[in-house]
């Protein structure tokens, strides 16, 4: 049980202080580095890791995301069920798992939004379309390996989506190809078009836990079912999206506490939250 309030997260800049126990820890988990044979594998099998995650867990291992309207005002609109397609926000779900973002959004409010979801898993893709609310009027869902440009370009035109949201998303992705998947979604949002973002923030507690034989590269680790995890700092993100043309307007850590009474656990966690704006006029290289 995640015990939260109904105001928005407050975004701080600083890193979290690591006690001495935490930096040997972390220390420890480089004495033995998943091997690089092993490490080529995960990449080459990350499709089928996610997919075998989905026949697991169906739709019952992530919540809806109710919270997303609280962090983002860009996701409430309007109430007009009756929108013209010319005026219509487009949104594109980068990662939609089973739809716990984007269906909470079409059944809580009356919007002018049209959806573009797409996922890495099949599996979760069929899932989607599954889903009693699922109506191509409003959304469209497809499988995507976002890494690879033109899956998305063919499908979603260059600058015609308002909205890109990418919520836990990006860290399952190698960090070779981060600055890769920044530059495809900034060609597909208008300008004055945001991303929204949400994902793992460095030394977040699940980062800490990893034990030697689980880190494949700086910050970046192998889960038992074979999925990856990458740990972000706010300096490198903002960076990263301002390299390829982004304005960063909010980039920051997130620490919030996970509870579960019942099991008596209390956990801290980390993550790190962002707006990052296409401008309004780009300038061509």
């Amino acid at each position: 049980m995640d015990l939260t309030n109904n105001f928005p997260d407050e975004i701080i800049k600083e890193t979290k202080s690591l006690t001495e126990d935490e930096k040997q820890k972390l220390a420890s988990q480089s004495s033995r580095l998943v091997p690089e044979y092993q490490a080529n594998q995960l990449e080459k099998n990350a499709q089928k890791h996610w997919d075998l995650f989905y026949k697991r867990n169906e739709t019952r291992f992530f919540k809806d995301r109710r919270w997303t309207t609280r962090e983002f005002v860009e996701l409430l609109d309007e109430d007009d069920t009756n929108a013209e397609p010319s005026t219509r926000k487009y949104l594109l779900e980068v990662g939609c798992g089973v739809g716990n973002l984007v269906f909470p959004l079409i059944e809580e409010q009356k919007t002018k939004f049209f959806f573009y979801a797409c996922d890495f898993s099949p599996r979760a893709v069929e899932f989607v379309k599954q889903n009693a609310l699922y109506d191509e009027n409003v959304i469209k869902a497809f499988q995507c390996d976002v890494t690879k440009a033109n899956q998305l370009t063919d499908v979603i035109p260059s600058e015609s989506l308002d909205i890109v949201t990418m919520i836990f998303v990006l860290s399952a992705i190698h960090p070779d190809n981060f600055a890769g998947v920044f530059e495809t979604l900034f060609k597909l949002l208008k300008p004055g078009g945001v991303l929204l973002f949400r994902d793992y923030g460095l030394y977040d507690m699940a980062q800490l836990r990893f034990k030697a034989g689980h880190k494949i590269d700086e910050n970046f680790y192998m889960r038992q079912d074979g999925t990856r995890s990458y740990y972000f700092s706010d300096s490198e993100l903002s960076e990263m999206v301002k390299s390829v043309g982004f304005e960063v307007k909010v980039c920051g850590y997130v620490h919030r506490r996970t509870i579960n009474v019942k099991e008596k656990i209390d956990t801290p966690r980390i993550f790190i939250q962002g707006k990052f704006i296409k401008p309004q006029v780009t300038i061509n290289s």
